[in-house]
């Protein structure tokens, strides 16, 4: 099959996730797992979406609403933007995949942070492109760099915003000066994915820069902070153009309905994650003085996760994987020396210092 295959996604390597809670259980024989490493929300969404959920499941023999009025309608609201700059995906996984696919053709080029987000490579590989990595310097991106190496080929430009893997943000006054003198037919994509959790007062006002540059578009998730990762529900914000290109290439019923009621729930109970989001950053605090008492180095992250840097990435995510805690190993992102760990509840944390505490 490889002689009919596409021939750009022969050396593709795989998205890797990580392993299911279960499938730890069945592997090693564990009874007590714990799943720090997809930074998901470990607190769960707002226990308001579990009664919605339940009452929307008496209709999931109808197809789901492919335009997803209602939560459209809700978000027009609550970030004051109009409809047609909405569009809603499988996660917002999905909303980089389209944006690909309407933006970028075989040769074309795409600039990308190493290491950052593996879904901006693999899927900028199946479409054939030309991707030009642009290293991290202590871990910030080198906004620099990548303005430099745009050229008349570029397509897009990809900042996550935070970053993953590194946790770190780009300010307002650093994306404003990127975006002068770029060309108007590059899309600068930032990917929002991780931007509930951050506080700080210079972070980006990404709606805002909509309105002034047409080929700006931002991506978010219900994923991450809204704790509905199972669910798969992301939206994207842009410009009525981009916004009317990516809708000819989505598919119609691509976010279902449970989808949709949940994320709606959610997106109304700011209450509730506001107080999660304070709970994430008191144990982000904590787990860095338990590092320092332990002389583990780590990079500052304004997100729901953090690298630690150990000796061995694969030794050590090996070694705690057996005392019954997923974590990420960094060595697919080129870091051998890190492992990426999310924010979990406290009595997760203390499990996983001490575990830490035994292996090094």
């Amino acid at each position: 099959m490889r002689r009919v295959a596409k021939r750009t996604i022969l050396d593709v390597k795989p998205y890797i996730p990580g392993k299911p809670i279960d499938e730890v259980k069945r592997e090693l024989g564990l009874k007590d797992v714990i799943k720090l490493a997809s930074n998901e929300n470990p607190y769960g969404p707002s226990p308001k979406v579990f009664q919605a959920i339940k009452t929307a499941a008496k209709e999931i023999h109808r197809y789901p609403d492919g335009g997803c009025f209602y939560l459209r309608q809700a978000l027009v609201r609550h970030l004051k933007v109009s409809p047609e700059q909405l569009i809603f995906g499988n996660g917002s996984d999905e909303l980089i995949v389209l944006a690909i696919r309407a933006f970028v053709e075989e040769g074309d080029e795409v600039i990308i942070a190493k290491p950052s987000f593996l879904i901006y490579d693999i899927a900028s590989q199946i479409a054939g492109a030309k991707i030009k990595s642009i290293p991290l310097i202590d871990f910030y991106y080198d906004l620099k760099a990548m303005k430099a190496a745009v050229t008349e080929k570029t397509k897009i430009i990809f900042l996550g915003n935070p970053d993953n893997p590194a946790g770190t943000y780009l300010t307002q006054a650093q994306v404003e000066d990127f975006l002068k003198d770029l060309r108007s037919d590059i899309l600068i994509f930032l990917d929002e994915a991780y931007f509930e959790y951050v506080h700080a007062k210079d972070y980006v006002k990404s709606t805002g820069l909509i309105n002034r540059y047409k080929n700006v578009f931002v991506s978010r998730t219900f994923s991450k902070m809204y704790g509905l990762a199972g669910l798969r529900v992301g939206y994207g914000i842009g410009s009525p153009e981009v916004v009317d290109l990516l809708n000819r290439i989505r598919e119609p019923f691509n976010v279902n309905s449970l989808a949709q009621t949940a994320a709606l729930t959610a997106l109304a109970d700011q209450s509730y994650y506001k107080k999660l989001a304070r709970m994430v950053e008191v144990e982000r605090k904590s787990l860095y003085k338990e590092f320092k008492r332990l002389k583990l180095s780590y990079i500052q992250s304004c997100t729901n996760f953090i690298l630690i840097e150990v000796n061995d990435s694969t030794t050590v995510a090996q070694q705690l994987l057996k005392r019954g805690i997923i974590i990420r190993d960094m060595s697919h992102w080129g870091l051998t020396k890190y492992i990426r760990v999310t924010i979990g509840t406290q009595k997760e944390n203390r499990r996983l210092i001490k575990a830490l505490e035994e292996i090094l």
